[in-house]
């Protein structure tokens, strides 16, 4: 299974259900999965979360990727 390794983002389970004449139909439940990415983290990463991967190549979601640049 894909997971994050900065924030430890992984798969869920999500569903809903749809209302339809003021009765509920149960619809299917499915896998939500993050958008992991592979990146390597640069060596002069000034934020505390990130200094234990700098220098290293990492899976990443696409939120930690994002302040990660900032």
């Amino acid at each position: 299974m894909a997971k994050c390794q900065i924030c430890d983002k992984k798969s869920r389970i999500a569903g809903n259900f749809v209302k339809t004449r003021g009765q509920y139909n149960p619809t299917g439940k499915r896998r939500r999965k993050p958008n992991i990415q592979t990146l390597y983290v640069p060596e002069g990463v000034t934020k505390r979360a990130y200094k234990d991967f700098a220098g290293k190549k990492v899976s990443a979601c696409a939120k930690c990727i994002k302040s990660i640049s900032k």
